[in-house]
């Protein structure tokens, strides 16, 4: 009973041996990421096109929720700016930004992402995530970080700036560029340089000296800033030189309700909820797995799937936007010595807390702050050496890099990653394609067979030995048959071909096809087909095909002995 119930329950598990000690730990975490959750919170909400509150709203239940279901205890759920930048990429075609229909139609598609989470996760779909390289998921990130970065640049000057891609805002840039606010922009920039700078001076040695640890300090600049802004701006009245705020936050508990929907809407939004929900659960996955490793903790993909989409429910539930793990608060709450889940309840807590008595105190926070928050958080994962290094590695990878890069901010978020991960595949067909075949020969007193292009090798002119390293399918199966008859082509005494299955684990239809049809060819050329260390799931497949009821040859369990019995005077 208790093991089924840690399964589908897994704070069964640490709430058990729960501890004063633990709670402690937990409840400093828990203050610490509050520093930085509020402030980007309601920055990401702001990304969103939506209202600041509700990036409150998004990491309350959420939060919960995934403490109760989710196996990482350190993983902090809540608004991240991928999601919100996908999310507003979704929504802004389809409404007017920040209109009821738009916060209504957020609301739901957060919901839509937690059924598909929910529904992959109980069907046991957690292995999707193979389905996308790193290298394309690595380049989406950045370049999604690009386009979020200049997305925020339209709070810095106030003026419209569109950011979907990088030709859209190159042209409002040339619209509206004259329309710029210098004040504004003198506000942001000033923002930007405390959040750059303050922290490169918090770790010089003299200030360590002086101060002691400052990790707490830079995590909480963030919200420090928030504080100093709203200052200035009651006691100085920056609002009338044209410094845009938040305005008017509602308080209170977020609105439970499930969000208006219809048939139309959904098949409208599901594309991109899919997306959405594709790319939260990679994040989300592959941040827990980093702090799991680290932690020496287990995590089940697929529980995490139904955790993920459970914490999206309750987003769209909770008037809320779509959420996942975010990367710097998780590892902020892993620093500071979150011990257990329970640490993400308390910054729920913390955040209702917020929401009903310190809305006010939001009011007059600039935009341009919320803005540079989100610019200097984000602009830390623009990073161009992985195109670099990946490009040396692996041609194939660089260029799926490359596609899903300009993809990205050469058309829009979703469709670049569309983009990237096709174009994956296709080159993962190429390469399948055209398998690495090399012609073998014997290393001098060894039992080892070494490529004769990388090795002095003892070769038979009666016998040609080859290894495929591949599987062979339909895919490469005219490649290998090209390879046989040029190399044949190539040896007039020739009496046997062997060929080596060792890096063979599926031989499909065609393939199979393709050798009988070679074994035929053979015989007519009073050439013999033989086989070498064929693996057991394929010889099982074998084993009532036409080719091993008319093979010419034999199968040897081993390349040796099939050196043995066909050429002993190379051995």
């Amino acid at each position: 009973m208790n093991t089924r119930l840690v399964k589908f329950l897994p704070a069964w598990q640490w709430l058990q041996h729960y501890n004063s000690g633990k709670f402690k730990s937990d409840i400093l975490s828990a203050l610490i990421v509050i520093a930085m959750l509020v402030p980007q919170g309601m920055a990401y909400a702001m990304l969103a096109g939506l209202p600041p509150i509700m990036g409150l709203y998004a990491s309350i239940l959420p939060m919960i929720i995934y403490a109760m279901v989710g196996g990482s205890p350190t993983l902090s759920i809540g608004p991240v700016a991928i999601i919100s930048m996908m999310t507003f990429a979704t929504l802004s075609p389809l409404f007017e930004v920040g209109s009821a229909v738009y916060i209504e139609a957020a609301c739901l598609l957060a919901l839509m992402v937690g059924v598909i989470s929910l529904l992959l996760g109980v069907f046991r779909f957690g292995f999707l995530i193979q389905l996308i390289s790193h290298p394309v998921i690595k380049s989406f990130i950045i370049a999604s970080a690009v386009l979020i970065a200049l997305g925020q640049f339209k709070f810095l000057v106030d003026i419209p700036l569109q950011a979907n891609n990088i030709p859209e805002f190159l042209w409002s840039i040339w619209q509206y560029i004259r329309f710029s606010s210098v004040e504004t922009l003198i506000f942001g920039i000033l923002s930007l340089l405390f959040l750059i700078f303050i922290p490169k001076l918090l770790n010089t040695q003299s200030v360590q000296n002086w101060i002691g640890n400052t990790a707490f300090i830079s995590k909480a600049l963030p919200l420090v800033l928030v504080v100093l802004s709203i200052t200035a701006v009651y006691f100085f009245n920056l609002n009338e030189i044209g410094i845009k705020t938040v305005g008017e936050i509602p308080s209170g508990f977020p609105p439970i309700r499930i969000p208006h929907w219809n048939a139309e809407l959904i098949w409208t939004l599901l594309p991109g909820a899919a997306m959405i929900a594709m790319v939260s659960f990679v994040e989300s996955l592959s941040i827990a797995q980093a702090t799991a490793l680290q932690q020496r903790s287990q995590l089940n993909s697929n529980q995490e799937l139904v955790a993920l989409g459970l914490s999206n429910v309750s987003a769209g539930l909770s008037s809320g936007f779509p959420v996942t793990g975010s990367l710097s608060r998780t590892v902020v709450n892993a620093d500071s010595g979150a011990k257990t889940p329970l640490a993400g309840v308390f910054s729920s807590l913390l955040i209702i807390i917020v929401s009903l008595y310190f809305t006010d105190f939001f009011r007059d926070l600039p935009l341009a702050i919320l803005a540079a928050t989100i610019i200097v958080s984000i602009w830390k994962l623009v990073d161009f050496k992985p195109f670099i290094e990946t490009w040396h590695y692996s041609k194939a990878d660089g260029i799926a890099m490359w596609i899903t890069f300009f993809g990205v901010v050469c058309i829009d978020i979703s469709t670049g990653l569309v983009i990237g991960i096709i174009s994956t595949f296709i080159l993962l067909l190429w390469r399948i394609s055209r398998p690495h075949i090399a012609v073998i020969g014997l290393l001098e007193g060894t039992q080892h067979f070494k490529n004769v292009q990388r090795h002095s090798v003892l070769t038979s002119s009666r016998v040609i030995s080859m290894r495929v390293d591949e599987n062979l399918s339909f895919l490469n199966a005219h490649t290998l048959k090209g390879f046989l008859i040029n190399t044949i082509s190539e040896h007039v005494d020739l009496e046997h071909v062997v060929i080596n299955c060792s890096s063979v684990s599926a031989i499909d239809f065609s393939a199979l096809e393709m050798l009988e049809d070679i074994n035929n060819e053979l015989i007519k050329l009073n050439i013999k087909l033989n086989f070498s260390e064929v693996k057991g799931p394929v010889m099982d497949k074998l084993q009532d095909s036409k080719l091993l009821q008319h093979l010419s040859g034999k199968i040897y369990l081993t390349h040796f002995q099939a050196m043995q019995a066909l050429s002993p005077e190379m051995l």
